[in-house]
């Protein structure tokens, strides 16, 4: 049996209060198309107001520190995550492995610390243009995911985002037939790391999807959803992939 689809917006450095009235009609959408499960990581300024104007749709984080509290300036825990009203997190988003350093032993820790909140973890594994054009796509990629990987994962709070990082925010999107060996392998190593019950982790897809590519993207196997960019920042933009989730 396929696994629901899950749609996941990041939005990254973007949104003020402004926006919130986006994210209400994003919930509204995603009430209407109950098929597919879909939530929004706005920044943290907004979760608290989105979450209470929203009480049914799904809102998380984009980050989190590992410890629980302590000296570390500008960071937030999962406990304070989670009493902001996030109920998950997105973790080692190339973003900040890239702009941050964070190694997979980090990303491995916060998710460790985000579960032990309570809340659900989304892990980000990708390759660099360089590391696919040398070949090396599918061994960097499980090997971030290997050492990445949390303690006792289970299917019901952990799932894999995978990011191609030389698609994301370019417009570019690989073949699908490189995204469905990708996600394939992805799903091969999950069985490796946990065994029973690799088969219910979603792996979501995330570079670049928008609404005139999820169709085709979603139809590829072990695409169980998206981690979507820019095109989660609106409404408009974000209802196509919503619908086609649900119609996948």
């Amino acid at each position: 049996m396929a696994n629901r689809k899950y749609i996941v917006g990041n939005w990254k450095m973007n949104g003020l209060r402004a926006q919130l009235s986006d994210i209400a009609a994003i919930a509204a959408i995603a009430a209407n198309h109950d098929d597919a499960d879909v939530g929004i990581c706005p920044p943290v300024t907004l979760i608290t107001a989105a979450v209470q104007a929203n009480p049914d749709f799904a809102i998380g984080a984009q980050d989190c520190h590992f410890a629980e509290s302590g000296a570390h300036t500008g960071c937030l825990s999962a406990v304070m995550l989670k009493e902001a009203g996030a109920s998950y997190s997105i973790l080692g988003h190339s973003e900040r492995r890239a702009d941050q350093q964070e190694g997979d032993a980090e990303v491995k820790a916060k998710a460790e610390a985000v579960r032990a909140a309570g809340m659900g973890v989304i892990i980000c594994v990708g390759e660099t243009e360089e590391e696919r054009d040398a070949g090396q796509a599918i061994e960097i990629v499980t090997v971030q995911l290997a050492r990445s990987f949390p303690a006792g994962a289970s299917a019901d709070w952990l799932t894999i985002a995978y990011e191609p990082i030389w698609a994301i925010g370019t417009g570019r999107v690989p073949e699908v037939s490189d995204v469905a060996e990708m996600h394939a392998a992805i799903r091969v190593k999950l069985g490796e790391l946990m065994g029973q019950g690799s088969d219910a982790v979603r792996i979501l897809y995330g570079g670049s999807m928008n609404g005139s590519n999820a169709a085709e993207l979603l139809a590829v196997p072990n695409v169980d959803g998206g981690l979507v960019g820019g095109a989660s920042l609106t409404a408009a933009k974000f209802a196509p992939i919503i619908e086609a989730a649900a119609e996948a």
